[in-house]
């Protein structure tokens, strides 16, 4: 008689749940078992570590796969099992990643920990991964949640397979609804009031609240007091919510006809406006994209401004130019810093407005959101669970599917949230959509590609940039390392059915973008395509997101919605009045507030860049990357903590402490 000392860890959740009957079956590559061993058995000690002894007459070798069955009693209910651990009886120890759920009276097969190519798999298991695959994709289904939008899960919230939802330490239904969250920031007495505040100063009643209970921070509090300034609207370009959308112009499009007469007393290195472009001085934030959008209705207002940019002799980037529209003309008027100041204040107004918009949408939601959850879904319907891609990935998609399908439902929706807040309605985000996806490209994905096609390299004080690129090249380093333990070869990569399936399927979810890989033939095409994928779903959206809280919160630097029309002359009377009757009411303020301090919550728990708790992977080597990387980050959020020590405004939205793994919020 030889025994297996068999360990399964399941989830605290699990607990309390015994109403299942769980079976475990050991099976070697001979397909030799042995008896099927009942799992959780009831004991008055709640234990996540449940410990069997198996007996079998022979010795049944090697373990290579174990077997779980969920038979129903009493009540049915999911159980989750975190891993398993076999110790045979010549003391060979496996290790069986499993992370998954047993829903209604139904098996699984989980494989030894060691990750494996399918072409470096057995016949045997190559068709299991080819049948497992097969069953994933009709619970997995791509959908068209709206017309232009990249793919998503053809599923509501509820519907949601157990694999994606959230687990029970993240309910976000608190989160989701904004009257409590008004409620608990003690916002109610402006909710839903349709008032214009007086004046600016009025909006600091708002905040004050917050301030009590600590959730002002140092940068909103240097916003409130600087916000008008240019130097100030010029800094939110580099290292606001929205850094992407400033570059490097060394020629005026005909659109925006900028004279040197117009900036000459904003110039202060003596020279001509033409030799500051070809200086690389000058910088452009062009909001065409906006170009054709529809508000969402007679009451508020959107357009598609373009500000020109420059960098003066205090390194400091300011604004020298606004046109409101894509349209010069006399009804479209190029705003100056030597007009009037109630007229620049509006049109930065403007600008910042628009720019809310896009951030949002595009900048946000586009292309971290929707794009992580395609790769995420790509991800579940074509890599089997032991393949190494889907063990490196999987950190780095956790809830993202869920927190999509609830912003699907409550954020983005006809009637949700966005459409309260802003200028923009459903009709309206199509076709925002639809612009945004026409000049989507995979390079764009690419930080350092996107940082050079921009021309902004060389820009002083660009924080983001500097973050960004660190992280990087420690992801990258990381993920290079990991491919190479697996793939030994251009060729290997090539002769993989599943890598190759999960990126064209990524790139259908993307309406079969032209500009995205369909296919890869080179480890290092693949170290970059996963690179994407990883920095995406963490550090970019880590920038643009967690500062909401910190730049929107002072509504009249970033409006979510104006409420008159754009001016289309200078010099009116009682411009102050019509600015404060332009900017967002109480109700629409105090929403923005709920809004953006909601969406810039971590978890208790959070799981920030390169914090891998569970045990997917098994093998030394990956694991001494994964040392590695953790200490590689380490060395950046110092490195970032040193640079911020000395800086006035500190740009934390890129330290690897703080930046979650996913896209969770």
């Amino acid at each position: 008689m030889s025994t297996y000392k068999v360990t399964v860890y399941i989830s605290k959740q699990m607990i309390a749940q015994t109403t299942n009957r769980i079976y475990l079956t050991l099976m070697d590559s001979e397909k030799r078992s042995s008896e099927r061993t009942l799992v959780n058995y009831w004991s008055s000690i709640p234990k996540t570590e449940i410990s069997l002894d198996i007996h079998v007459e022979k010795n049944i070798g090697d373990i290579v796969q174990v077997k779980l069955e969920k038979q129903k009693h009493l009540v049915n209910s999911p159980w989750f099992c975190k891993h398993i651990t076999v110790q045979t009886p010549s003391a060979d120890y496996f290790e069986f990643p499993c992370y998954c759920w047993l829903v209604d009276e139904n098996e699984v097969m989980i494989r030894e920990g060691a990750a494996r190519l399918p072409q470096d798999d057995t016949k045997y298991f190559q068709e299991q991964r080819k049948d497992g695959l097969e069953s994933r994709q009709k619970i997995i289904r791509w959908n068209e949640w709206s017309p232009g939008f990249p793919g998503s899960i053809d599923a509501k919230v509820k519907e949601l397979p157990k694999e994606v939802q959230f687990d029970g330490e993240k309910d976000l239904d608190w989160y989701c609804n904004l009257a409590e969250v008004v409620v608990y920031l003690g916002l109610e007495k402006f909710y839903d009031h349709f008032e214009s505040f007086k004046k600016i100063l009025d909006f600091e009643n708002i905040l004050k609240h917050l301030g009590t209970l600590g959730h002002k921070t140092a940068v909103l509090e240097e916003l409130v007091k600087y916000w008008n300034k240019d130097y100030m609207f010029g800094y939110q370009f580099l290292n606001g919510c929205n850094p992407v959308m400033i570059r490097k112009c060394t020629k005026l499009p005909d659109k925006f006809p900028v004279t040197h007469e117009m900036v000459e007393g904003c110039l202060r290195r003596g020279v001509t406006l033409q030799e500051e472009l070809q200086a690389g001085n000058i910088y452009i934030a062009d909001y065409e994209i906006l170009k054709g959008v529809p508000a969402s209705s007679s009451q508020r207002y959107l357009t598609a401004p373009i500000c020109l940019l420059y960098k003066n002799n205090l390194n400091q980037i300011v604004p020298i130019a606004i046109q409101l529209s894509q349209t010069p003309g006399e009804m479209s008027p190029i705003f100056l810093p030597s007009d009037n100041k109630y007229d620049w204040m509006l049109a930065k107004m403007w600008v910042k407005s628009s720019d809310f918009i896009v951030h949002q949408l595009v900048t946000h939601l586009l292309k971290t959101h929707l794009l992580a959850e395609v790769f995420e879904i790509a991800m579940y319907r074509q890599l089997s669970a032991v393949h190494p891609v889907y063990k490196l990935l999987i950190p780095h998609v956790r809830f993202t599917i869920a927190i999509n399908a609830k912003a699907r439902e409550n954020l983005i929706s006809e009637g949700g949230v966005f459409s309260k807040i802003s200028s923009i309605s459903g009709a309206g985000m199509e076709k925002l959509m639809k612009n945004a996806m026409e000049t989507l490209t995979y390079k764009s994905l690419c930080f350092p590609e996107d940082i050079k096609a921009r021309g902004m390299e060389d820009v002083p004080n660009y924080y983001y940039r500097d973050d960004g690129m660190r992280i990087w090249e420690e992801i990258h380093s990381f993920v290079s390392a990991v491919v190479m333990i697996y793939y030994d070869s251009n060729k290997a990569v090539q002769q993989d059915v599943e890598i190759q399936g999960f990126v064209k399927d990524a790139c259908f979810g993307i309406n079969n973008s032209d500009s995205f890989p369909k296919s890869l033939k080179s480890r290092e095409k693949l170290v970059e395509y996963l690179t994407v994928v990883i920095f995406t779903a963490s550090a970019q959206h880590g920038a643009v997101n967690f500062g909401q809280f910190d730049w929107y919160s002072w509504i009249p630097n970033s409006p979510s919605t104006m409420r008159k029309p754009p001016p289309q002359k200078k010099g009116q009377e009682d411009m102050m009045e019509y600015i404060m009757e332009s900017l967002p009411d109480h109700g629409c303020s105090s929403e923005v507030l709920g809004t953006v301090w909601s969406l810039t919550r971590t978890e208790k728990n959070e799981l920030f860049l390169g914090m891998y708790p569970d045990m997917y992977f098994t093998e030394q080597p990956v694991k001494e990357a994964i040392k590695t990387f953790r200490k590689k980050l380490d060395e950046v959020t110092n490195i970032i903590k040193s640079r911020n020590e000395e800086l006035t405004l500190a740009y934390c939205y890129l330290s690897p402490d703080k930046i979650p793994n996913s896209v969770a919020i």
